[in-house]
């Protein structure tokens, strides 16, 4: 049997999720191998603006567009630590590129050049990271506790982050109304 490899994909949370972290949410996949997976919600901001980041980590940022921006709730794992998901890829100290582009980084040095406005065109900053261990995720797929669909960058970088479930459900062509919170199995 093929092993499932759900990286650079969505994972878009049944309507029957109960578990809080993740009701309601879109999650992109950035790794997921035999080792377990690794995932960033991307819908669902936080209290935190990028600028109240910065000033936590004592980064001086003079962009106030940027400023404004919302840090995201990334997941309940390392919520202490900083996530950026970006495009074009670039040179940073820790980066694990995904697919079409599309990089995770965690490391300061990013967020120093984005300061400078010199980072990435397309980003988005999270505190914290979506993990499985070793067939966790593979069992939730088969509870149906996720749809999934192969990611595009468009509606993690370009689509307001209040329609980016709908957005992802679209590429499945499913109308958001239509997802039932029970499962059936044949």
């Amino acid at each position: 049997m093929a092993s499932l490899d759900l990286t650079h994909h969505f994972l878009i949370a049944m309507p029957g999720m109960e578990d809080p972290h993740f009701a309601g949410t879109l999650t992109y996949v950035c790794e997921h191998n035999t080792d377990g997976a690794l995932g960033i919600v991307v819908n669902r901001p936080t209290d935190m603006t990028m600028g109240a980041l910065f000033r936590q980590i004592n980064i001086d940022l003079d962009q106030t567009t940027l400023a404004e921006r919302p840090v995201l709730f990334g997941g309940p794992v390392q919520t202490d630590r900083g996530f950026v998901l970006h495009r074009p890829t670039g040179a940073w100290q820790s980066t694990l590129t995904v697919k079409e582009g599309v990089s995770l980084t965690t490391s300061r040095d990013i967020l120093e050049a984005c300061a400078a406005g010199q980072g990435p065109v397309e980003m988005i900053v999270s505190l914290g990271y979506a993990g499985w261990t070793a067939g966790q995720l593979e069992d939730e797929m088969a509870q149906n506790a996720w749809l999934s669909v192969q990611a595009d960058p468009k509606i993690l970088f370009d689509a307001p982050i209040n329609e980016r479930v709908d957005r992802a459900l679209a590429l499945l062509g499913v109308e958001p109304g239509s997802l039932s919170e029970s499962a059936g199995h044949a």
